[in-house]
């Protein structure tokens, strides 16, 4: 089980989100390249808020695959073509997450591998 650690002397976390996430010994890991928002079809989302739902739906279809859940995930980090986009992409996030808070971080970035990308995703997630 992941162990989270946001110790009372340090500033609190900026957001939904804990400073450290401690991962069990012997745990499997599963590192989630990061996810785009694009259709199986190559129909990339008409905003930052599809983008952010298919990103998560991506997410949710790779640890299932690794039999594991959006509670495994350890880390994520978000990146963002703009400030813009935060809104939606914290909705989608908090909303399916559930509560669950891993260690995170936030890159606003001056672009992503294709202009049509807004957001983009990755994880790591472990399971004991």
């Amino acid at each position: 089980m992941l162990k989270p650690h946001t110790p009372p002397t340090i500033a609190p976390p900026a957001a939904l989100y804990v400073h450290g996430m401690e991962v069990p010994a012997n745990a499997r890991w599963l590192l989630i390249s990061g996810q785009v928002g694009v259709h199986p079809d190559g129909r990339v989302g008409r905003d930052a808020y599809e983008q952010a739902e298919i990103i998560w739906s991506n997410i949710q279809t790779i640890l299932r695959s690794a039999g594991m859940g959006l509670s495994d995930i350890a880390k994520l980090t978000t990146y963002a073509v703009g400030t813009e986009h935060l809104k939606a992409l914290r909705e989608v996030r908090e909303r399916v997450l559930a509560g669950h808070l891993p260690a995170s971080t936030l890159l606003i970035v001056a672009g992503l591998a294709q202009p049509a990308w807004l957001v983009e995703v990755e994880v790591y997630a472990a399971k004991a």
